[in-house]
């Protein structure tokens, strides 16, 4: 699947400094790399690989190892991807919101910026907090308190740093105009 760029130059490994090229082969590996692009946000974070090992490291941290089940983590996601209008992100996310459990009317909510109708309470605390964190930059006490009781302070720790490292990622995408692979519809009105 190739992806355009429209801000990166395309550099090809040889024409990377050692530290770059050794970044971009771990990012890639597994991927599907054309020409000298990784896609998504990785691109952008192999520029400054001191750096950039450090995000793409924490991402698979957020990814893989959250303490709370994968459908809220990829919820905190959505809201993000929603609130940034990060095509690329939502692109890449929808379907593994699907795929973890989140139903497909709450996606659809998220999608459009309206409040889900939820029929889980674990979605219902991780949506409001996600919600009041991004539009409030402040969580009250009323929905702290909700979201520890379903999912517990490590878990609200999680979705926090999930909001945050998203943020980054969306940031990224969105001034680097990563585009959605060809033949991909954008999520969200140009």
């Amino acid at each position: 699947m190739l992806v355009c760029m429209t801000r990166l130059t395309r550099r090809t490994a040889a024409e990377m400094e050692p530290k770059q090229a050794e970044l971009f082969g771990q990012m890639a590996e597994g991927r599907n790399v054309e020409d000298g692009l990784i896609g998504g946000p990785f691109d952008g974070w192999g520029l400054n690989p001191s750096i950039g090992r450090r995000i793409w490291q924490l991402g698979g941290a957020i990814r893989n190892k959250p303490s709370i089940d994968r459908r809220y983590i990829e919820l905190a996601i959505l809201v993000t991807g929603q609130l940034w209008q990060a095509q690329f992100e939502w692109w890449a996310h929808e379907t593994m919101a699907r795929d973890a459990g989140l139903p497909e009317a709450v996606i659809q909510a998220i999608k459009v910026g309206d409040e889900p109708a939820f029929e889980d309470d674990g979605d219902e605390t991780a949506w409001r907090l996600c919600t009041a964190l991004h539009r409030d930059k402040r969580v009250d006490d009323a929905t702290y308190a909700a979201a520890v009781a379903i999912h517990g302070e490590e878990g609200v720790a999680d979705l926090i740093h999930t909001l945050g490292y998203y943020v980054l990622v969306c940031m990224t995408l969105n001034t680097f105009e990563v585009q959605l692979p060809a033949g991909a519809l954008p999520p969200f009105p140009a």
